[in-house]
This record gives C-alpha cells, structure tokens and sequence, in this order.
C-alpha cells in the first residue's frame, strides 16, 4: 500500500481553472509534504521533455509564445511557493508536442503518483475540445487523475465514496485507505442492488472490500447497497445527499453518466460532478462471487 505521494502534477494552460487544481494540489503537497510539478504543454511543433531550466538554455526553441509561457509559469510558481507549508517545492516545466504524449512522459519520466486537472464551469465545450481526456490519460498512464471545479475547494476530503462494480477494486482501495487515514476521514463503501442475483454479489464484494480496508487501517466505514440502475448516477445521487468532498472512480462503462448524448460524448463521473472525482484506470481483481 502506498504510504504517502510524492510528485503531484497539474497541467496548466492559464485558464481560471488552473487555479482551483493547483489550490487543490497544493492542498494535498501540505498534508503529504510532497511536490507540485506544474507543467505547460505547447502544440506548436516538438521539443524533447525537458525541466523548464534546460528550455531556458536551448534558444533554438525560444519564441515569442514559449517566451510568454515561460514567465507566466514563473509568475504561478512565485505566487504559489509561499502557499506551500509542508516540505515540497513547486517545479515548472515548459514542453512542446503532443499535449496528450508529453504529459504522459513526463508522469513516467519524474515519476507523478498523482495528476490534478481543473474542469471548467461549463464543460461540455471542454470536453469535446480538450487536449487532455481524462480517461485517456488515467488509462495510459495508470495514475490517478483527480478532476475539481472551484465548488470542490471547500473542504478536505472528509467523506469518501468508494463505488463498487463486480471486480475488488484493490487499487482504488488502497489509495481511498491512504487518504482517509491522512484527512481522517470515513470510506463509504457503495454498490448497486441487483435484484436478478440469486447469489447477492453486491454483498458480497462490498464485505470482502469492507476486510481490505480493516485489515489495511482502522479509518471508519461505512456500507451502502444503492437503488437504480445506472452506477454512475445513483453514487452522484448519493454523494451529494451525504455531502461527500471525494468519488472514486474508473473510466470504465460502470462509470459513465447516462443519457444518449452522455453515451455519444462518453461522459464519464468526472465531468457531470460538482463533487471532486478520483479517476483511477489500474486494473482491479476480478471478483470470486
């Protein structure tokens, strides 16, 4: 199980939604006394992955927009150093490419346990436009990708929901685990009724998560068995009546949102909550139900 996190990485185009994930990242470097990587990617041709120091000396690729990038992810570094309490720096990198192909090197290549991403208030414009799918990059990179808006600022994570499908979510386990303990906060377990299952599978699952759990901390838990038909939908219902502050969740089919259009634009939880979604693509144990 993983003790801490050490490298958080927000990606940063200079938007007002940046704001509320490096807010949210520095949040996390405070309590984990780890370090926030904000890194800007320009489309405009390739560089190789490099820090932004080493850009600096290569003046080949020094352009009027590089040039502006750069002093604007200086100035969010001044801004934000003296917010951090905890240990950790704040390192900026500039890099050209692929957005999607750079980001994911660089989480490989500096080793990023967590990536932020701010949403927009209005998404749906950013989902079909943005360089940077969520999903897209939780699968390939196999790091969990944390979506906020500024209505997830409030608080720390208190209350976490653990949605269940038919696989033991180990992973996502473990990470909700390791961060209940730190924000001292209680892990609802939750899964769908299937009133066809002879065998309750709903259950059973969640019983045996309720055991990784113990047997990993002694946070509280607490299980429920939700009614409806679309998982995505009824953890919402659900989360926003407890008023919890975290989901976790997986790219998956379980977690799109429904609705044809949903189905269409393959919105998953994250963009159709208000409430900060973890999406975490690492492969889970199949169930023995």
């Amino acid at each position: 199980m993983p003790k801490t996190l050490y490298n958080i990485l927000v990606p940063v185009d200079f938007t007002s939604k940046n704001k509320w994930a490096i807010s949210k990242a520095i949040e996390l470097a405070n309590t984990f006394h780890c370090n926030v990587h904000l890194v800007h990617v320009s489309n405009g041709g390739l560089m190789p992955l490099m820090p932004l120091d080493m850009s600096m000396m290569m003046p080949s690729y020094d352009s009027a927009d590089l040039t502006n990038a750069r002093k604007k992810l200086e100035n969010l570094r001044n801004v934000y150093r003296n917010h951090l309490c905890g240990g950790g720096n704040i390192e900026i990198s500039l890099l050209r490419g692929n957005p999607s192909q750079q980001l994911a090197d660089y989480i490989e290549k500096f080793q990023m346990d967590m990536v932020v991403v701010g949403l927009a208030r209005f998404n749906l414009l950013h989902r079909i436009l943005s360089t940077v799918s969520i999903s897209r990059l939780a699968r390939k990179t196999n790091v969990p990708v944390l979506a906020i808006r500024s209505s997830g600022l409030v608080s720390h994570f208190k209350k976490i929901v653990l949605p269940l499908t038919d696989n033991l979510p180990l992973h996502r386990i473990k990470l909700a685990t390791m961060l209940a303990r730190s924000f001292k906060s209680t892990v609802y377990l939750v899964s769908l009724k299937d009133e066809s299952n002879k065998h309750n599978t709903a259950n059973g699952l969640m019983d045996t998560a309720l055991e990784v759990i113990q047997s990993l901390s002694t946070i509280p838990v607490q299980c429920f068995i939700l009614e409806g038909k679309n998982l995505a939908k009824s953890t919402l219902e659900f989360s926003k009546r407890i008023n919890a502050d975290l989901i976790m969740a997986n790219p998956l089919k379980e977690f799109h949102m429904p609705g044809w259009w949903n189905r269409i634009t393959r919105k998953i939880l994250s963009y159709g909550s208000r409430i900060p979604v973890i999406t975490d693509s690492r492969s889970e144990t199949k169930s023995a139900f």
